[in-house]
């Protein structure tokens, strides 16, 4: 049986502060600093989902190697 799950592209801010277990402020302090890239779609500001998988891997040992 195949499974049609699509991962999500492009989630809330506080989507990805769950994802990286900080809080929304913590997220929003990444997002300005350009640590994490963003979407504008409308007044909406969204979380590229590589951007956060990219982030994970500068730091921690993943970005050394």
């Amino acid at each position: 049986m195949q499974s049609n799950t699509i991962e999500p592209m492009l989630l809330s801010v506080k989507q990805a502060g769950e994802i990286l277990g900080v809080r929304t402020t913590k997220t929003y302090q990444l997002l300005n600093r350009g640590e994490i890239d963003t979407v504008r779609i409308g007044a909406r500001r969204l979380v590229r989902l590589d951007s956060i998988k990219a982030f994970i891997v500068r730091s921690t040992d993943g970005g050394d190697k």
